[in-house]
């Protein structure tokens, strides 16, 4: 069963900056230039966090993992927008 996380990071460095971004590129879709939404088994959480800890300057980078529930939930996720408006991104599934 998959996960629905939302993942944000604070990356100091930018060439840290980047390739955090790009390993995210895989895992999910982007909602904002920091911030993913992930839906995820066990095995690939625990690869992403691996391949994460891999790029951070542990004393000074920080990637939150928000659980969000079951992707599968009745409750449905629900995402509100203050000034801009959140559009709904097309999911893109990489294998």
């Amino acid at each position: 069963m998959r996960t629905r996380y939302l993942v944000s990071y604070d990356i100091c460095h930018p060439k840290r900056l980047r390739r955090v971004a790009k390993a995210m590129e895989g895992y999910g879709t982007r909602i904002q230039y920091s911030v993913f939404e992930c839906a995820l088994d066990d095995k690939r959480v625990a690869r992403l966090k691996a391949e994460l800890h891999e790029m951070l300057h542990h004393e000074e980078d920080q990637v939150l993992f928000v659980s969000l529930g079951p992707e599968d939930s009745s409750h449905g996720l629900r995402i509100e927008a203050m000034g801009l408006p959140y559009l709904v991104r097309s999911r893109v599934v990489i294998v």
